[in-house]
Formats: C-alpha cells, structure tokens, sequence
C-alpha cells in the first residue's frame, strides 16, 4: 500500500488504476520474471494481484477514493501519511489494514485473502470477470483474435481495413483515427495474442514501429493480453510514430464500456440503504 500511495502521490495525486499498477511494478523495481509468476490454480500474477489488493484495501480504510470507477484521488488521510516517516507511515498503513479486516463484512465489501476474488462493487480490477475475459479471448486463434481487435476499435469509432499475409510488415489493421469532427490521423494497429501473464518488452515495441513508420502512419495502436514493460512504455512515446499501448488491463475496460461480450448485471448495494434506518 505504501508504493501504491506514493505513485498516486507522484502522478499528481491522481491516477487510474492500470496506471498504478505499471508503476508500482517499476517502482519496486520487480522484474518481467518476477511479474509472470503465477497461482498454481489460475492465470494470475501473484504480484499484480497483490498491488490490486492494497489499492481496494487503501481504499476500503481511506487513504485512497475512488469517485469514478478505475480513477483513485490521494485522500487527507493519504497525504498526511505519506508527509511521515517511511517507517511510521507503513505502520499507520498497517493498522489501517487492520481495522479494513476486522470490519463487518457489509461494510468490508471484500473477502480476506489475496488470491481470491475482491468483490468491492466499484473495484475496477475485479478480476472474477476479467480473468475469465482474457481466458476466453487467449483461446481465440490468432486470426480470430485480430479480428475481435479491430472490432473493439471500429467500435470507438477508427476506420479500419484488415490487411494480413505476405508483406503485411507485422500490422494486422490500417486506417484512419477520428480525433476532432475535423481531424483524424492515420493509424496502424496490430494485435499480439500472448499469454495474459506474459510481459512483452522494449524490441516488441521497436519492431512496430519500424514496420508502421514504413507504411507511412502518423499513430499505431499495439494491443497485448498480457502487460508491457516499463522499457516498453518508453519506447512507445520516445520514438515516432507514437505507439498507444493497450494491456490486458486496458482492453478489458474497453469492452467494459462497449459492453461487448458481456452482461452488466445490476447489483443492490445494501448498505447505501442504512441512511433511511436512523
């Protein structure tokens, strides 16, 4: 939870929740091996699971808000930690998470142990659906998965025509990008079908964008089930054309908020209701 505080803190004292876990990843200095360790019995990175546990958990005891779903905002009570000692504040962090487990399950809203599913309403990684999401999507062939990427993409509105076979240069969709009523950029896009716990790295992101500076487009769009490394990222905004990185963590907001493939269930939440019992 410390790290998790301190990137908000970094980023302006705001930051979404895919953002977060890039960066505490890079701030503790973990390694891409180190990221791909898994459970035994499902297809998640222990590590990532643990950085989304204590942003619910920093959350639920109220260092952290989260006033739009995936957005976190650094509350009083998180700043003023962080002004302590390193030492006394990962104590004052620890008492806090004392009090989150020891509270009603009602209040809670969560269960206990990283590893299993957090179940708070408006936790944006709540990994019971987006595991299953990714799963499913790893299963697609490679074709098939090119295709569901450029679906998604049409959907938010990009012009795309599918392109493929000999002499593709690595790019499976090329077209135009609406940015303004009045302009657009012309994109490339290409889709890696990678294991959901694999890290694609620095040379990656290089290659594509050599092969999308040779077709000539201003903007790519590389999409990953899996996560990109931190070298990665920098890759993609430090050489042109500029490359927008879509993760496993992104691509399932992205059909979140399409609503493609899912089905949003409305959900009572019980406590909201304890204000008409006074």
């Amino acid at each position: 939870m410390y790290p998790t505080l301190q990137v908000v803190a970094a980023a302006g004292g705001s930051a979404r929740g895919s953002e977060i876990t890039a960066k505490v990843i890079e701030a503790i200095g973990a390694t891409d091996d180190q990221v791909a360790i898994t459970y035994d019995n499902r297809p998640k990175s222990v590590l990532v699971d643990r950085i989304d546990w204590a942003r619910s958990y920093a959350k639920l005891g109220g260092a952290l808000d989260s006033p739009q779903r995936g957005l976190y905002v650094l509350t009083t009570f998180g700043k003023e930690t962080l002004e302590l000692p390193e030492a006394e504040a990962r104590e004052r962090l620890r008492e806090m998470d004392r009090r989150v487990r020891a509270a009603p399950p009602t209040r809670q809203r969560a269960r206990t142990e990283p590893g299993e599913t957090p179940v708070e309403d408006d936790l944006e990684e709540d990994t019971g659906w987006t595991e299953v999401l990714l799963d499913r999507l790893h299963r697609l062939t490679p074709d098939g998965f090119e295709e569901f990427v450029l679906y998604l993409l049409r959907s938010f509105g990009l012009e795309l025509t599918r392109v493929g076979g000999t002499g593709d240069e690595g790019i499976d969709g090329i077209g135009i990008a609406p940015i303004s009523p009045v302009l657009s950029s012309r994109v490339a896009v290409q889709a890696k079908r990678h294991d959901p716990s694999s890290t694609l790295g620095r040379e990656v992101v290089a290659l594509f964008q050599r092969d999308a500076s040779a077709a000539g487009v201003e903007r790519a769009v590389l999409v990953t089930l899996g996560r990109f490394s931190a070298a990665a990222r920098q890759a993609a905004i430090t050489t042109t054309p500029t490359v927008d990185l879509i993760d496993g963590d992104k691509l399932c907001g992205l059909v979140r908020e399409k609503e493609v493939g899912l089905r949003i269930v409305p959900q009572v939440q019980q406590d909201w209701f304890d204000r008409f019992d006074a």
